[in-house]
Formats: structure tokens, C-alpha cells, sequence
């Protein structure tokens, strides 16, 4: 429903439909109210194309000074000149092989959104305008390097560890598998715990902001390991709500990832130490 600024009756009504909208693949938005809706999915480079319709309230003709719809942050058609609308008019709208760089990105203090936004502009009777959300996904092919990581951390004459993931970069629906070998264990291990955290970083310099969200805890071990002896990892990505890693999109805000190994002693102190991996979207089912 669609209200003049100012006023509480909706001078009319206006729909947005997508040329393929029966046949898109649809997935889920989290609003800013916490609601989630379904909505298109594109990809950049594709046409976005579809019709408009306005329909004015029984008895009541809209009257305006031109139509027009836009891609926000990109481009603006216009689709009708002043005028007055009496009954249902559809317009067609299309934009061609659009480049969307950038992909939907719902984070703590940041969204990146695609949105259509059609304007009825009045003049003096105020805008009516409508909003469409759509979602964007870019998909690529798997990294050509993909180095695994081998790391040894410890503390000096109590504990030596090695830990071992099969690699650096992984696609969202991924496996991670590794292995962690105890060479030195002089202190009490109670247990041991592999997390997935989320960074994003907004902002720059000074002004830079950052939350850290702890997505997975995958519990390695229950009990005190022994010198010699190795704890193999497995964890599955799917079940958690990963996005790729996004590195300083459009110089406003990044999106990182990390494996943050822990181990909890039996006099609950922590230890830890932390690996940044890469996250990418492979293929259409990721």
C-alpha cells in the first residue's frame, strides 16, 4: 500500500512484477523489521525487466507531474510524462545486462541492497513511491590456489601443538577437514573447541568499527589428550548462514572469516589461536 507524504488515504495502488518472476528462484530477505521475505535472485549482467502497474483507488484519478522507475545506485528510467491516470495503466521496464559487482549483504551495522523504486512525483500533493527488494549473488569458480595451512603454536615448556586444515579457501556448502597433533602436553587440557567467526569491519581509520560473531562452536575433544596423539576436524559449513569474504566493498565495509581454535584447561584458562580463511560461492546450489 502506497500513501501520499502527509495524507492517510492511498491515492493508488502500485505492483511490480518481474518478466520471469513465475520461473526466478526465490530466496529468503531479512528485513530491517527482523521480517523475512522471499524475493528474486539475480546475478550481475542479467537483464531486470518486468511491468508496473498503477491502479488509482475507486472514483479518485491520480494526477502527476511524471513516472519513473530506478535501480538504486544505478540507473533511472522514465516512463511516463506528466499526466493524469484514471484507471489501471501497466508500464513495461527493462534494464539491460546490469552490473551488480556486488552481492546482497545483510551484517550487523551494514546492508547492501538492490532495490526498484517507482515514483509517482505530485508536486505540491507530495511522491508516491513503491519499493522492491531483490537479491543479488555472484557465483565463480573454484579458487586455481588453494594452499593448505600448517601452523604450530604452544606455550613454551607446557604445551606444543600442530594443527592442519586441507586448505585456505572454501565455498559455502564446503567440508573443513584438518588434524591436530599434540607434541608437548605438560598442562590439563579439559577441552578443546573450533569455532567459525565473522568479522566486519565498517568504516576507515580511525572511524573503523568492528564485530566479531561466533557462527559455529564444533567441540574437538572432551578430556585430556596425550603427547602423540592426533584429533582429526571435520566440520560441515552448510548448516551456518555464510556469506563469501568481502574485502573493502566500495571502500565502505569488509566481511572476513576465521577458524579460532580453542582449548580450555581444567583451571578454565584459554588459549587460542585464530586463522583467517577465504569464503566463496561456488556454482548456483551454494
Amino acid at each position: 500500500m502506497n500513501y501520499i507524504l502527509g495524507a492517510f488515504k492511498p491515492a493508488c495502488h502500485i505492483s511490480i512484477t518481474f518478466s520471469d518472476g513465475k520461473s526466478r528462484k526465490q530466496v529468503p530477505l531479512k528485513k530491517e523489521n527482523g521480517q523475512t521475505v522471499m524475493v528474486p535472485l539475480f546475478q550481475s549482467q542479467e537483464n531486470i525487466s518486468g511491468k508496473i502497474s498503477i491502479e488509482p483507488v475507486s472514483g479518485k484519478k491520480v494526477e502527476h507531474n511524471g513516472i519513473k522507475v530506478e535501480l538504486l545506485g544505478q540507473i533511472v528510467r522514465e516512463l511516463d510524462v506528466p499526466g493524469e491516470i484514471y484507471e489501471r495503466k501497466t508500464y513495461p521496464f527493462e534494464f539491460s545486462t546490469v552490473e551488480m559487482p556486488y552481492e546482497t549483504y545483510n551484517g550487523v551495522n551494514v546492508r547492501l541492497r538492490y532495490i526498484l523504486k517507482v515514483t509517482i512525483s505530485r508536486g505540491y500533493a507530495g511522491s508516491i513511491v513503491e519499493y522492491q527488494d531483490f537479491v543479488v549473488r555472484n557465483y565463480g569458480p573454484p579458487p586455481s590456489i588453494n594452499n593448505s595451512i600448517k601452523m604450530e603454536v604452544g606455550i613454551e615448556d607446557c604445551l606444543h601443538i600442530e594443527f592442519e586444515y586441507n586448505k585456505s579457501k572454501y565455498h559455502l556448502k564446503d567440508v573443513i577437514i584438518g588434524k591436530i597433533y599434540f607434541l608437548l602436553v605438560r598442562i590439563k587440557i579439559k577441552n578443546m573447541d573450533l569455532e567459525i567467526r565473522r568479522r566486519e569491519s565498517t568504516g576507515s581509520g580511525a572511524n573503523t568499527h568492528v564485530e566479531t560473531e561466533t557462527l559455529a562452536k564444533f567441540e574437538l575433544m572432551d578430556g585430556a589428550p596425550v603427547r602423540g596423539e592426533s584429533i582429526p576436524i571435520r566440520l560441515f559449513l552448510s548448516p551456518y548462514e555464510l556469506t563469501p569474504t568481502y574485502r573493502n566493498i566500495n571502500n565502505k565495509f569488509s566481511v572476513k572469516y576465521y577458524l579460532n581454535l580453542v582449548l580450555v584447561d581444567e583451571e578454565d584458562r584459554r588459549y587460542f589461536k585464530q586463522q583467517e580463511i577465504t569464503m566463496f560461492r561456488l556454482g548456483e546450489t551454494s
